[in-house]
């Protein structure tokens, strides 16, 4: 796996492979978690978290595919737009209603004032200066997340009276290929999180998720979703109720595995560990709707997921960061049934269970 730089001891970070400047759109999925993995997200916690998340997915200009805040990390599947052209970026009052949307309020009017002030005074360049501030945070994965981490942080350690970091460090993402299924197994895989935890049988059930929401009937929710699985229908554009109704059916099919016992005794729709053992010791491999209720570590830690293609153009264009002997990129979903899916890394520790 490539890394890059050098944090304390020497410890080097790993890269976070972006996609080419030139897409329209990138697709990302984003995971992070509670330092310890404490179960630090209560009910009031995860509501606000949501809250946060929107209206950080409003400042930053992004779209939230879909997501799911668990008790102690969360999931993000976002889209990230192209910067927009100088004449497309938005105009002084949009960006004011932007901080208002993340509760910024006292910031909004000072940004307001100023620049009122500037654009009166024919001062043009320290207006687009001060607008840059903010633009330069704005459709950029690693600035959404970063913002919205900060965001929840203050509020819980104000709350709770408590000071330090809440995070487990860095982010991980995968950088997911907007092509095929990719891009709705990965939605599916996120929504799914509650049942692989024996939280609930029917994740429509689980309030702090996008399908969750999506059910409840927030357009936000129902919308991100509707794109989410669009794709994977070629040449068709249903509509929001269409693309539910068929991404419902979607997550029911991953869902035939069958009722288990998991290792901390609560109710598991899926495989345990032990049943996962005895089919890749029997050379076997798990089908992919199988596989979604199961972790599978490829999708959280897998870098980049597509076609092959996607994965060596990541290649081509990251080169720097692969070390020397490395001739290609894409690697096989190793214990999965998974034709034309692959990985930009091969993961060498349990990839499954």
């Amino acid at each position: 796996m490539p890394t890059q730089g050098g944090g304390k001891g020497g410890k080097m970070r790993t890269v976070r492979f972006k996609a080419d400047d030139n897409l329209e759109q990138a697709y990302y999925h984003c995971i992070s978690r509670v330092v310890e993995r404490r179960f630090a997200l209560g009910e009031a916690e995860k509501e606000k978290f949501v809250k946060i998340m929107r209206g950080y997915e409003d400042f930053c200009g992004v779209r939230l595919l879909t997501f799911c805040i668990m008790s102690n990390h969360f999931h993000a599947l976002v889209e990230i737009p192209r910067r927009p052209p100088p004449e497309g970026l938005p105009s002084d009052a949009e960006l004011v209603r932007r901080l208002h949307a993340i509760e910024c309020d006292k910031v909004a009017e000072e940004v307001e004032d100023d620049l009122a002030r500037y654009r009166t005074a024919g001062n043009v360049q320290a207006a687009e200066d001060l607008r840059e501030r903010f633009f330069r945070r704005m459709w950029d994965v690693s600035w959404y997340i970063r913002l919205l981490k900060q965001r929840f942080t203050q509020w819980l350690n104000s709350r709770d009276r408590r000071s330090g970091t809440l995070w487990e460090g860095r982010f991980r993402s995968v950088l997911v290929e907007a092509k095929g299924t990719t891009l709705a197994t990965m939605a599916a895989y996120i929504d799914l999180n509650p049942i692989r935890a024996g939280i609930v049988n029917d994740p429509k059930d689980y309030r702090w998720s996008g399908y969750g929401q999506a059910a409840a009937g927030n357009k936000l929710a129902r919308e991100g979703l509707r794109i989410a699985f669009s794709i994977r229908l070629i040449n068709q554009a249903p509509t929001v109720a269409e693309a539910l109704a068929i991404y419902r059916s979607y997550l029911y099919e991953s869902g035939k595995a069958g009722s288990t016992t998991s290792r901390c005794a609560k109710p598991r729709r899926g495989f345990t560990p032990e049943e996962i053992a005895a089919v890749l010791a029997r050379s076997g491999k798990l089908e992919l709707e199988q596989a979604l209720l199961c972790r599978v570590r490829y999708f959280c830690a897998g870098a980049v997921i597509g076609s092959k293609e996607f994965i060596e153009g990541v290649f081509r264009r990251h080169r720097h960061c692969f070390g020397p002997k490395r001739k290609t990129a894409a690697r096989p979903l190793r214990g999965l049934n998974a034709p034309g899916l692959f990985v930009a890394r091969a993961l060498r520790v349990r990839p499954i269970g």
